[in-house]
């Protein structure tokens, strides 16, 4: 019997690769959900591993899979409605998984796929600190080379689940899709209320045995030595945990090990990722020799391979990192969750001794889940986005996210008191030890925000809008006087304990098990604050205060940017609305003054219209009103700045020059100037002064049409100059119909005000006829439709040209009689 149950595996795998190919979706997930139901765990053993990547897509990303992220209910009812059920909680997937899992299987999973720092820390032979990855790397037999974790299934799933948001990220997405409405987005938000219960607590696994329960992984012996990150707790980052207990030696670990699994894979997959510099300033040159005698003792024992160089070692924590837009929203339901689950946190008991007895595992967990987990991964990945995110819109993912950890009161259960007046809601004095812990969460990621909202064009209304939104929740009443009390704690200097020896023993073990033993608690606020502070940022950082001289100045320097992209927002509005009342129907048949001469750099605001404008125009006025709130800015500075602003702008509404400074060679732009032009703030008034039918070619000219109406247009000039000299000088309204539409005002202007050689062929300041205006696709369109509506009136070629052209003269004689060119003219 032994030689078929060896057979069996594969050929169940064949029959189900070949139903991949031949079924469609909803009857494949049918007959797996009887395979699971029907065959014991010995059978689906060998069915996993490939079953797991023909639903999340290969680690390579060349598999898609089921294609999660771009699943979607609207425009796929039935296979979305399938797929969730087969991957719920409690649907068919995690059957299997719970059915392996009582069997004690391992799968391996390869080190090369994990996140770029966990991979070259495992290669290095250093244990990274988070339990996740303890007891489970595997060497193979024949080398050093294909490194393995040994997972268990649950782990196994998870890992796939979460990586595939980053393995996939090049598969296509069409535009259309939200990737909040997408099935992968769904089952984030499941699992994590599923194994991170805000109410009640996690519901225990099914069990394939009478009366029993899924047991938890069981500790495994170390395939091969390894050294751990901060052996002597040299680093408030690092802690030795090569003899902590593990997580599943308390019998505790029972009821939340999928919980803390959960978690930490996710943090892992989604936020552990940083480049080289950031590592190196993570470590401790402590830790760094520990490591480099580490791997001086072992390169003559392990393998016979020699240890890695230098420049190898730092090559291989280098890391491509580019998170996308949907990466972001996933992370921030992640924050908003563990905000919620956090809160959801009983109220403690008055008596210390009666906690200790009655908190469960679950409850204990909700303490320390957000700074033992997530705190440290989260603000190295918000600084890695603040510092390499493009400067466009899309950065608005990036600032939800940190908002929304910036809020855990948000996320609270109780609700906020009924007011009839919509008064902003004061931040309760209970979340000052959160702020505090998350000092540079809020102190030095506002100033990256700073140095952001300096370099991106404020008169967009998305980016206004932007600078509203950090704005308004740092102006929350009680907001920023806590924030100013936790730097003045930090900034406290330290009198009783010595300056080093404090900061071992408050190293919180960042990244271990939950079950792992805590650090003395400590109860003074000041070292609180400096704990996080050097944890995230080492010992040798230096603060940038948020309410200092510096940071102020930055601010000073932002509100001068509000006020002069709210002006820059009038000017476009005042200059949209002259050009819509410019309009006319025949404006299409010749160029007006702006196409010829005008520069106007057009900006998002022409096409979205004047209500955005509006909106714009309120964004910034709100957004410089809460930053007056926040950091108490002089009314009368403020006033001032303003109408610095104010007086930018002459009596017509134009901008002034740009900043310059006058040298032997002319203007020269400064560093202000050259930010004015690229952000559209101010501009050099260009214009075209020479000829106009010499200027070149426009794209939405025909180039052929251009030359040879250039060609006709010399030979009639040439040949009829005389005539229309005298037609010009004529004082009646013939005279003045010539002069309006056969000489160029501007030009004959400025040959009366600068010494000029009257030249035609060089500068054809006289009477002309000029053909340019056909050869605009424009009017080759106007003329093809009007010739096309003419046909249906049974209208020939020539009579809708000669009705073209009676209409063109009435409007020749009505543009004379309204304009200039009716005033006597001097000669």
């Amino acid at each position: 019997m032994a030689g078929p149950h060896l057979q069996q595996p594969s050929f169940l795998l064949a029959t189900l690769k070949a139903d991949c190919v031949n079924k469609p979706f909803v009857q494949r997930c049918h007959d797996l959900e009887t395979v699971i139901e029907e065959f014991p765990a010995k059978e689906l053993h060998g069915i996993f591993p490939w079953l797991v990547e023909s639903i999340f897509g290969s680690l390579d990303g060349i598999i898609v899979g089921w294609n999660l992220r771009c699943l979607q209910g609207r425009t796929n009812p039935t296979e979305y409605s399938v797929a969730l059920s087969f991957l719920d909680p409690s649907g068919p997937m995690m059957k299997l998984v719970y059915k392996l899992q009582a069997e004690e299987y391992r799968y391996d999973f390869p080190v090369s796929s994990l996140p770029g720092p966990v991979k070259a820390s495992i290669q290095e032979q250093v244990l990274p600190e988070c339990s996740l990855y303890h007891n489970k790397v595997q060497f193979p037999s024949s080398g050093g080379l294909g490194l393995n974790l040994a997972l268990n299934p649950f782990e196994y799933y998870m890992f796939y689940f979460a990586i595939s948001l980053i393995t996939q990220k090049n598969s296509p997405i069409t535009h259309h899709i939200s990737p909040s409405n997408s099935a992968y987005f769904t089952l984030v938000d499941t699992y994590l209320k599923c194994f991170l219960p805000t109410e009640g607590s996690v519901l225990p696994p099914p069990s394939s045995n009478p009366g029993g329960a899924i047991p938890s992984p069981t500790p495994r012996s170390p395939a091969v030595p390894f050294t751990s990150y901060g052996m002597h707790h040299t680093s408030l980052l690092k802690r030795h945990v090569a003899h902590q207990p593990s997580v599943n030696a308390d019998p505790a670990s029972q009821e939340i090990w999928r919980s803390e699994t959960l978690l930490q894979i996710f943090v892992e997959m989604w936020l552990h990722h940083y480049s080289l510099e950031m590592y190196q300033k993570m470590q401790s040159p402590h830790v760094k020799l520990e490591v480099l005698h580490y791997r001086l003792s072992i390169s003559s024992k392990h393998h016979g391979s020699p240890a890695q160089s230098s420049y190898q070692a730092l090559h291989a924590y280098q890391e491509s990192f580019k998170p996308t837009e949907e990466h972001v929203l996933v992370v921030r339901l992640l924050v908003k969750h563990l905000h919620a689950f956090s809160n959801s946190l009983k109220p403690e008991p008055l008596s210390p001794s009666a906690h200790s007895h009655t908190a469960s595992p679950l409850e204990e967990f909700k303490r320390v889940v957000i700074p033992r987990f997530v705190q440290e991964k989260l603000y190295i990945f918000l600084q890695h986005c603040f510092g390499h995110w493009p400067l466009d819109a899309s950065f608005r993912a990036v600032l939800e996210m940190w908002l929304s950890y910036l809020q855990p009161w948000r996320y609270a259960p109780e609700k906020p008191p009924q007011s009839t007046e919509p008064l902003p809601r004061s931040v309760s004095e209970k979340w000052a030890a959160f702020i505090q812990e998350n000092l540079l969460m809020y102190t030095k990621l506002f100033v990256g925000f700073l140095n952001r909202a300096l370099r991106t064009d404020l008169v967009s209304p998305k980016n206004a809008l932007m600078v509203f939104r950090v704005a308004k929740v740092f102006a929350q009443p009680n907001l920023a006087e806590m924030i100013l009390k936790g730097e003045q704690l930090f900034l406290e200097p330290e009198l009783v304990i010595p300056h080093r020896q404090h900061r071992l023993f408050m190293t919180p073990p960042f990244g271990g098990s939950f079950f792992s033993s805590w650090p003395p608690t400590i109860t003074d606020a000041s070292f609180k604050v400096k704990s996080h502070v050097y944890s995230l940022e080492g010992q040798d950082f230096q603060y940038k205060q948020m309410f200092g001289t510096e940071v102020r100045n930055l601010v000073l320097k932002l509100a001068q940017l509000i006020c002069q992209a709210q002006q820059t927002a009038k000017s476009i509005s005042d200059h949209s609305a002259e050009t819509m009342a410019s309009q006319s129907f025949f404006s299409w048949f010749r160029f007006t003054p702006s196409e010829m001469n005008g520069s106007y750099t057009g900006n998002d605001l022409d096409e979205i219209g004047q209500d955005s404008i509006k909106k714009t125009d309120e964004y910034l006025e709100k957004a410089l009103e809460y930053l007056c709130q926040i950091f108490k800015l002089n009314e009368a500075q403020l006033t001032q700045m303003m109408m610095k602003c104010g007086t930018a702008q002459d009596e017509n509404g134009k901008k002034q020059l740009p900043d310059c400074i006058e040298s032997e060679d002319g203007l020269i732009l400064t560093p202000l100037g050259r930010y004015q032009i690229i952000n559209g703030l101010r501009r050099f008034e260009v214009q075209y002064q020479g000829d106009t039918e010499l200027q070149p070619i426009r794209s939405y000219e025909n180039a052929t049409l251009v030359r040879l109406l250039f060609r006709l247009s010399s030979v009639l000039n040439e040949r009829f100059a005389d005539q229309m000299d005298v037609l010009c000088s004529r004082e009646d309204f013939v005279g003045r119909l010539c002069r309006y539409h056969l000489t160029n005002p501007h030009l004959v202007q400025k040959t009366r005000s600068t010494p000029m050689v009257k030249d035609r062929t060089s500068q054809n300041w006289g009477p002309r006829i000029s053909l340019r205006f056909l050869a605009s696709y424009r009017t080759l369109i106007s003329l093809l439709m009007i010739y096309f509506m003419a046909s249906w009136f049974y209208i020939g070629p020539v009579g809708c040209t000669f009705i073209i052209l009676i209409a063109y003269f009435l409007y020749a004689i009505i543009m004379t009689f309204f304009s200039e060119g009716w005033k006597p003219h001097e000669h």
